[in-house]
């Protein structure tokens, strides 16, 4: 984490498929939408949350800035993929001070990575109800390199990186400010991007599990590419519902509905090896976020493969926005893909 004295902080969500910029006011009370942008990346400029393009990502980035001009430069990004590792774990109950001393011995026998190579934190979720004498961690690792180029990237691109976060807690940070008022005591919040699928389980405001899935909406456009024999333009149109000659759209509704089974069935095994890692509450209820969240049909498919409550999840349902600048069709459209920018954007910094 890079921390430095700052009135306002821009959320930058790098995700498989594009960049998304959110900048909040924030007011007496309350938070206020004054810029949101996205910018479409080439191709596999991200892998599975590696950078391979690092010209590409600093363009779209040096773009965004440029059309938003916003009031600040310092930033707040986030990371996920395998070069994260986030892993709930037991240890011998102790205090704050003896915990830190001891994290890094903990970390060294879960994290396949040098321990050297990595930043870690960890976050005390609480006592292990099977033993009181233990508790229990969340682990989080990531690997100081992939960070590394992160921030290189953004200083190329002219902002100045104050915080790097998880994508999956940066989601869990909005969940927690726009629903004040969630009385279900255990939710899933899940993100599905293009290329991943980010698994948070919260509990009375603490994670108690994430995974990372990497598959997402790209698998929809490769399947249709595949089987209807078009070009990836024309896949990736037919996917946002566009129309072509010579397709046949049985085949296409066929091929969607596979592709969000195959997506909610995974899901489905995440959370039920999250249910069978504890002997807490199941979760209860899921919010879903991220562009393929919009695919036809999959949020009932995960309601039925699930067996719980799926709702959309409402990035600005706590922040305000003037109509005169964000149309409400606009704001409608960018809910599904705001959600870690929002989360990134209200980040707090150290005095």
């Amino acid at each position: 984490m890079f921390l430095k004295k700052s009135k306002g902080i821009l959320g930058l969500d790098i995700g498989t498929s594009g960049v998304k910029m959110v900048e909040l006011e924030e007011t007496k009370k309350r938070y206020e939408l004054k810029n949101f942008g996205s910018s479409l990346l080439p191709k596999e400029t991200i892998v599975n949350g590696v950078l391979k393009n690092s010209s590409a990502l600093v363009n779209a980035i040096t773009n965004l800035t440029s059309s938003l001009k916003p009031k600040t430069k310092y930033v707040a990004t986030s990371i996920s993929g395998h070069p994260v590792i986030i892993k709930k774990i037991v240890t011998n109950t102790m205090n704050d001070d003896e915990l830190a001393e001891s994290i890094k011995f903990e970390a060294e026998q879960y994290i396949p990575f040098d321990i050297e190579e990595v930043n870690i934190d960890y976050q005390v979720i609480g006592i292990n109800e099977a033993n009181p004498d233990q508790m229990e961690v969340l682990l989080v690792a990531a690997k100081k390199s992939l960070i590394n180029e992160y921030v290189e990237v953004i200083n190329e691109a002219g902002l100045e990186p104050v915080i790097v976060d998880i994508d999956s807690f940066a989601l869990e940070n909005a969940y927690e400010f726009n629903y004040p008022d969630e009385k279900v005591p255990v939710v899933a919040l899940i993100d599905l991007g293009a290329g991943v699928i980010n698994i948070n389980v919260v509990k009375e405001g603490k994670s108690t599990f994430s995974r990372d899935i990497f598959m997402g909406g790209n698998k929809l456009s490769e399947e249709i590419q595949k089987q209807l024999a078009v070009s990836e333009e024309e896949a990736e149109d037919l996917k946002k519902g566009g129309e072509l000659e010579h397709v046949d759209y049985d085949h296409l509704d066929k091929i969607i509905h596979d592709v969000s089974l195959a997506l909610a069935v995974e899901i489905q095994r995440s959370l039920d090896l999250h249910a069978a890692s504890t002997t807490e509450e199941e979760v209860k209820k899921i919010y879903l976020t991220g562009g393929a969240s919009q695919l036809p049909g999959i949020k009932d498919l995960i309601a039925e493969r699930v067996g719980v409550s799926v709702e959309f999840f409402d990035s600005f349902r706590e922040i305000k926005y003037n109509e005169a600048q964000f149309d409400p069709d606009l704001i409608k459209e960018i809910r599904p893909i705001a959600a870690v920018g929002v989360g990134l954007a209200l980040r707090k910094l150290e005095e």
